[in-house]
């Protein structure tokens, strides 16, 4: 009797927040699922097993760009492409440094900020595109794609958080460079950079705790909070991982789950 074979999915950020939500909607037997985070979830992990799921976390700093690229495409080689039906990477982790302009944060908030949140998704979507272009030149002819988990600050100026906006703009335009690549290679990749909302998580707490005095925006994000505009991590997974799954995914390089 031949394997079973399963949809691959590769999520970074999965250990909270939308991430975990993310990564709980996924669970599956007919799924593979690998998480790579700074810390291994044990709800997660239990979850997996309560289902029956292949799951595998790593606990891996995104900091660490090339070495979390290496150690993906390594994985990826030694994959049994006969196993899997598709491959998906979704670039989920950011990071919020020091709220304030960009002279008073700290040098290195700043780099690790462009680090987690731009060269990771970067190389991480290099190292998967290789590996899996690889596997198309051998035969294999699922489908491939990549979702980058991009933000409304990507494409609208905020002030003190120049990194992340800045983070945020670059997943926008290297994903529409990376689909134009794509778009020009038999079996290419589809690739789409999505604004998700505003969503109640950790960052959102973060940007309310800020001073006054350095983030002139404090009181929009107080006010969101207050008439209960923020969408809950579970709600904003599903709108995302729904997006992920239409059969036009791919057709607008950078979108918004509310357009």
């Amino acid at each position: 009797m031949p394997p079973q074979q399963l949809h691959l999915t590769i999520l970074t950020g999965a250990s909270r927040g939308m991430g975990l939500a993310m990564a709980l909607q996924l669970l599956s037997p007919q799924r593979h699922l690998l998480c790579i985070s700074r810390h291994i979830n044990s709800e997660l992990a239990d979850a997996a097993q309560k289902l029956d799921a292949p799951l595998t976390q790593w606990a891996q700093d995104l900091a660490d760009t090339v070495g979390a690229a290496d150690r993906l495409q390594s994985w990826l080689n030694d994959l049994k492409t006969s196993e899997h039906t598709s491959a998906t990477l979704i670039n989920n982790a950011g990071v919020i440094p020091r709220i304030g302009p960009l002279d008073e944060c700290p040098p290195d908030d700043l780099a690790n900020a462009l680090r987690v949140g731009l060269e990771a998704p970067m190389q991480l979507t290099a190292a998967f595109l290789r590996a899996t272009s690889a596997w198309v030149n051998a035969g294999w002819r699922g489908p491939r794609k990549v979702l980058n988990i991009s933000s409304g600050l990507g494409r609208h100026a905020m002030a003190a958080q120049a990194p992340y906006c800045a983070a945020k703009a670059g997943m926008d335009h290297f994903t529409r460079c990376s689909a134009l690549d794509e778009a020009e290679r038999e079996h290419g990749a589809r690739l789409v950079s999505l604004a998700p909302g505003v969503i109640d998580t950790d960052m959102q707490q973060q940007l309310r705790a800020g001073d006054p005095a350095a983030f002139p925006d404090l009181e929009r994000f107080m006010e969101l909070k207050r008439q209960g505009q923020l969408t809950a991590p579970a709600d904003a997974a599903a709108r995302v991982l729904a997006c992920l799954d239409r059969p036009d995914f791919g057709k607008n390089p950078v979108a918004d789950v509310r357009d």
